[in-house]
């Protein structure tokens, strides 16, 4: 059976340590709130509410999978009981205004939060976590009687919110919406239409859902700048706030998936739904744009959740598991075999997936700080401050979202392979994240349209390469601080190329553009990776850096741990690092032999 403990040291070092939270708290607004002792409280509260209320409810959840009976979705055993204690214990408002019920504390707490809960229970944890970026949808593009009828119960968590942006033939191309509003001349619209793939669209926690549903109005022009963003809710709220009559929107089916089977992915039909404008008439995308980013940082937590959860039950496994002798002699002469971690391909698996978590972590603990500054420029109004951190998180969103998935099932696949033929069997519960892991690549964007995102609009089309030489500067520049440090030299080194030759590739596909049409699409997955290694080669590095500070210069109770940092970080650059370089020269190959082929001799069935 799983079971998950909160890894509160390492996500304290990071915090602390590596990226000084409270030095940047001090600089936020609301930073005065998340001082030590609160951010303390914080972070014990949920690992407890995590490890103690909602793991437990992961494998049986999966089990018993969510019930639908003629558009009642109603969730596994304990997940509606967890939830109310989610909402007594005030944690959905954990980042989110006191005027509206929350704590006003910074938007990083909520995004540790969500790792912990996410990583105990991926299933349950959706439900509170679609809420999230229909909150700051609303809290930032919201008219103020929207703010104050919605978001209190939004906040408390009385109530929860979704996303309604896919059709049936729409998927990632939201140009084809088809869903219709037309105006009822008081104020409100009428919807018609269909959405599939919708998480938490339908389900028992809650007494109300909140909808943010992409439309078309009458006038609405063709492709993507004809979309307007609308407020649809489960029940209308009455004069008082309250839950009020019926609205038009039926669950029609609950998806049978892969997994996150507890976790109700539904088709919500829309039979002259009332809703409510939100934002200007045909700016939705725009606006949609606010919570997809919330959602593709979310999908990167995910990721992190899933490395987290089966490295900590393949650790014990290994290190208990008796089979073969070590090749370079016995281990444990005491018994008939030797533990298998003392073989090096194990502790292959196991270092990987380490490196991989913990680097994940990091990298996902660095864009929270920009998620604050973003998040701060909502809350007060500044539309210049959001769109400046808007725009750098932005840059990060694809590579965690992308890389970070498609090594949460490199990872989780180890995690299996650790076990054996047991990690194939329900019961271990390791082919469960395996299963769950998988949808992560393909919501809010596959990693291929996440790819194309940040190689094509965010870097050639939206910065000429700016973007990236930026970045590389803001590393070369902590490569500088490191130069002459002999602990430090080989990491400063090994980044100092990457980096040139980062900014090398970029130009190098820039200009083979200009005769390759296809080269921006042919290379953008090898372009991400690529991304995605180096930059956790850098926070390897750091992390590293803090770790022979710390041992040469006392201060710590756990050398113990800051030898694993390193010991780690050697391994992530011996080992995977080197996996950039194949992704430097595959990217920079022609994109003739992807497109020579015709379509009619991809096959040759008879």
């Amino acid at each position: 059976m799983l079971t998950y403990k909160a890894p509160l040291r390492d996500i304290k070092f990071l915090m602390n340590d590596v990226f000084h939270f409270q030095d940047h708290y001090a600089t936020l607004s609301n930073g005065e709130n998340a001082d030590p002792e609160t951010v303390d409280m914080i972070l014990q509260g949920m690992a407890d509410f995590a490890e103690g209320v909602i793991s437990p409810l992961y494998q049986s959840g999966d089990a018993e999978g969510c019930h639908f009976d003629n558009g009642v979705v109603t969730t596994p055993e304990g997940f509606k009981d967890a939830y109310n204690q989610f909402v007594e214990g005030g944690w959905q408002g954990i980042a989110y205004p006191e005027q509206y019920g929350g704590m006003n504390l910074p938007m990083s707490l909520n995004l540790v939060k969500s790792e912990m809960i996410g990583t105990a229970n991926w299933s349950w944890s959706m439900y509170p976590g679609l809420s999230t970026g229909c909150i700051n949808t609303i809290l930032h593009y919201g008219d103020d009687a929207q703010k104050d009828l919605y978001l209190p119960k939004l906040v408390e968590g009385t109530w929860s919110g979704t996303m309604c942006l896919t059709e049936a033939q729409a998927g990632t191309d939201l140009g084809q919406v088809k869903t219709k509003a037309e105006p009822n001349g008081d104020g409100t619209y009428k919807l018609n239409g269909s959405k599939i793939f919708i998480s938490s669209g339908e389900h028992d926690l809650a007494e109300n859902i909140i909808h943010i549903v992409l439309a078309r109005l009458p006038d609405a022009p063709a492709g993507t700048k004809g979309i307007s963003l609308f407020i649809v809710p489960k029940f209308v709220p009455n004069d008082e706030g309250e839950v009020g009559e019926r609205n038009t929107v039926t669950c029609g089916s609950i998806e049978h998936k892969m997994g996150i089977n507890a976790s109700a992915t539904c088709v919500l039909n829309f039979d002259d739904a009332k809703g409510y404008l939100i934002g200007e008439p045909h700016k939705g995308l725009r606006a949609m744009f606010t919570f997809m980013n919330t959602a593709r940082l979310g999908t990167g937590i995910q990721a992190l959740a899933h490395c987290e959860l089966s490295y900590q039950n393949a650790l014990p496994y290994a290190k208990e598991r008796r089979s073969m002798r070590a090749l370079s002699g016995k281990k444990n002469p005491e018994h008939v075999a030797d533990t298998i971690i003392n073989h090096a391909d194990v502790r292959r698996l196991l270092l990987t997936m380490k490196a991989i978590t913990e680097g994940g972590r990091s990298m996902i603990y660095h864009s929270a700080r920009y998620a604050d500054k973003m998040s701060e420029g909502i809350a007060i109004g500044d539309q210049k401050k959001f769109e400046k951190w808007d725009d750098k998180i932005g840059f990060y969103t694809p590579i965690l979202k992308g890389f970070l998935t498609e090594l949460s099932n490199e990872v989780a696949k180890h995690g299996m392979q650790i076990f054996g033929g047991h990690g194939y069997i329900k019961e271990w519960g390791m082919e469960q994240i395996l299963r769950d892991a998988r949808i992560s690549t393909l919501y809010e964007g596959t990693t291929g349209v996440q790819a194309l995102d940040l190689l094509g609009r965010k870097i050639i089309l939206g910065s000429k390469g700016k973007v990236v030489r930026d970045y590389t500067a803001s590393v070369m520049k902590w490569c500088g601080e490191y130069a002459l440090d002999k602990d430090m030299r080989k990491y400063v080194w090994a980044l100092t190329k990457l980096c040139a030759e980062w900014n090398t590739l970029t130009v190098r596909i820039m200009l083979m553009a200009r005769k390759d049409r296809e080269i921006i699409s042919a290379a953008c997955d090898d372009y991400l990776m690529y991304a995605g290694y180096v930059m956790m080669g850098y926070h390897w590095a750091r992390m590293a850096a803090i770790a022979y500070d710390k041992l040469e210069n006392g201060g710590t109770e756990s050398p113990e741990f800051y030898k694993a940092k390193i010991q780690t970080a050697e391994f992530y650059f011996d080992k995977l690092l080197p996996r950039a370089s194949g992704h430097a020269e595959s990217m920079v190959a022609p994109s003739e032999s992807m497109m020579a082929m015709d379509e009619d001799n991809f096959s040759f069935l008879d």
